[in-house]
């Protein structure tokens, strides 16, 4: 059967410049929307996260204006209920790409916080990009590619084309004036991508060798559904 390993953030917050922590955690729609495809294409999924925490989805995104009212918003809540692999992560060293068929990282502001300078969640997109099968990140999870740089300033993503949540998108939000950084930035200047965005908060898909990446929560659905197409 095939498996999926979704890399989730475990933080509970995004440390803003003022010292400010904005309560965070990972988007519910850009785990559950993904979730459900892969589901449906009879796939098993496996999670982990830093340190094997359970994740916690951003209160934000259970709330009726982010999911189209309040019967939306008990739908989403029920199916993070069902999904039950979010509750019961391992540690993401603890993974062995040999046993899945392709990585998935969900956003949300939680991954600005942990997985940029996760040492673990690097090594294993390293490795994984290596290994041929799809790599997949999705609005601000882009920001875990952050942790493949080495100490000589490289990252086997040098160079790749990619997208992930745009800094006309973070003011849209309203912390762009905020954040220490914005992650277009960072992945321009720091990883030497090849950023591409589309209209904010439209679907918008990069696809480049292995590597699949989404802009927005718009885009996580289709992602999911570009690596069922790859993966045959």
């Amino acid at each position: 059967m095939t498996k999926i390993l979704f890399v989730i953030t475990a933080a509970t917050h995004w440390t803003l410049a003022d010292g400010f922590r904005q309560p965070a955690g990972y988007w519910a729609e850009e785990a559950l929307g993904p979730y459900a495809v892969f589901k449906g294409a009879g796939y098993e999924i496996a999670v982990a996260t830093p340190g094997g925490v359970p994740p916690t989805a951003d209160a934000l995104s259970l709330t009726p204006e982010f999911n189209g009212g309040p019967e939306g918003a008990e739908q989403t809540k029920t199916a993070l209920r069902d999904a039950t692999e979010l509750a019961n992560p391992i540690r993401i060293e603890d993974a062995r790409i040999e046993d899945y068929d392709a990585v998935f990282y969900p956003g949300g502001w939680g991954p600005m916080e942990d997985l940029p300078g996760n040492a673990e969640s690097g090594k294993l997109l390293t490795e994984w990009l290596a290994s041929g099968k799809p790599v997949s990140l999705v609005c601000h999870g882009p920001a875990a590619l952050l942790a493949t740089v080495d100490a000589d300033g490289k990252s086997p993503f040098h160079g790749y084309r990619l997208t992930g949540l745009s800094n006309a998108e973070e003011k849209l939000n309203g912390l762009a004036d905020r954040a220490k950084w914005l992650l277009q930035d960072r992945l321009v200047g720091d990883l030497g991508a090849d950023y591409r965005e589309g209209e904010p908060f439209a679907p918008h898909l990069e696809v480049d060798r292995t590597l699949y990446t989404g802009q927005n929560p718009a885009s996580a659905v289709p992602l999911a559904q570009e690596i069922v197409k790859a993966l045959g």
